[in-house]
């Protein structure tokens, strides 16, 4: 198809394709004549991706193109977890958080293969740190409650990119399912604040 089509077909204004183009993030169409190129199925699905990680990620487009060429390496999927991860996650000193801090996120995930640079772990930190300086301190009761629904998320990841036939897809699905899992979660947190408050503190009969 031509970029007209391509944009009509995605809903993606052409200016917008051509700074894809530029920026790298969409790769050139086949060439057929002066300042003419033909662009197939396979820009479309990059189209979305893009579309997603920019729109519903909240990425920049330097993220995004970090993203996109983990899904296009040959990378293992370890390893593109880890680039996935580190794109979308606030870059944090480690010499800036407490020893209480890490030493609470720690003991938490006792028992968990997670390095000591991992960004999840430098950021679940951060926020116990700031919870500290808030005046709150004792978060015992909470925070492994958060813990354990973080696991079974991480489980839930994996068996999304199990069920996956090739190493293409399951890429993707690492890469994507990484930034849009955040997005999916806070959303599904949300809607269930409001189930459990309806139930917990449902007025009670006059």
């Amino acid at each position: 198809m031509r970029m007209a089509e391509l944009s009509a077909t995605s809903g993606i204004p052409v200016a917008t394709i051509k700074y894809y183009l530029r920026e790298g993030l969409l790769p050139a169409g086949e060439r057929s004549g002066p300042n003419q190129s033909l662009y197939g199925p396979e820009h479309l699905r990059r189209l979305r991706v893009i579309r997603g990680l920019l729109e519903v990620g909240g990425l920049s487009v330097a993220a995004a193109h970090q993203v996109i060429d983990a899904i296009d390496s040959d990378l293992g999927l370890a390893h593109t977890f880890d680039i996935a991860q580190r794109t979308v996650s606030p870059l944090i000193d480690p010499a800036t958080l407490s020893a209480d801090a890490v030493a609470q996120v720690d003991e938490v995930l006792s028992g968990w293969h997670v390095s000591p640079e991992n960004p999840g772990r430098l950021a679940a930190a951060r926020v116990l740190q700031t919870f500290a300086e808030l005046g709150q301190p004792d978060l015992s009761g909470w925070v492994p409650g958060y813990a354990a629904a973080a696991l079974a998320v991480a489980e839930a990841d994996l068996d999304e990119i199990d069920v996956r036939d090739d190493r293409e897809s399951k890429t993707e699905m690492v890469v994507i399912g990484t930034v849009l899992g955040d997005a999916l979660f806070a959303g599904l947190r949300r809607a269930a604040q409001e189930h459990v408050t309806s139930t917990r503190y449902a007025p009670g009969p006059r």
